[in-house]
């Protein structure tokens, strides 16, 4: 089962998820959140982010309204 599987089996975009703009079942979009977070902090190592063997990166967006995004990079020193 893929991830985007899983979503639509917990939060199908139906009816019942009214909202004031966007395509049927929209509103989803903005439970989502609960459960995959808006946000993430990597390690950055020699310049490289430091995932494990067996991570990697992964953007969801699955509001097929809006076809361009913009992705915000921010580097803190520590």
């Amino acid at each position: 089962m893929t991830w985007l599987t899983a979503i639509d089996e917990l939060l199908p975009a139906q009816d019942k998820w009214r909202h004031r703009h966007g395509s049927r079942g929209h509103g989803r979009d903005h439970v989502l959140p609960a459960w995959i977070p808006p946000y993430a902090s990597l390690p950055v190592i020699d310049g490289r982010i430091a995932l494990g063997t067996w991570q990697s990166i992964c953007l969801v967006d699955p509001n097929g309204d809006n076809p361009e995004r913009q992705v915000r990079f921010s580097f803190l020193n520590g």
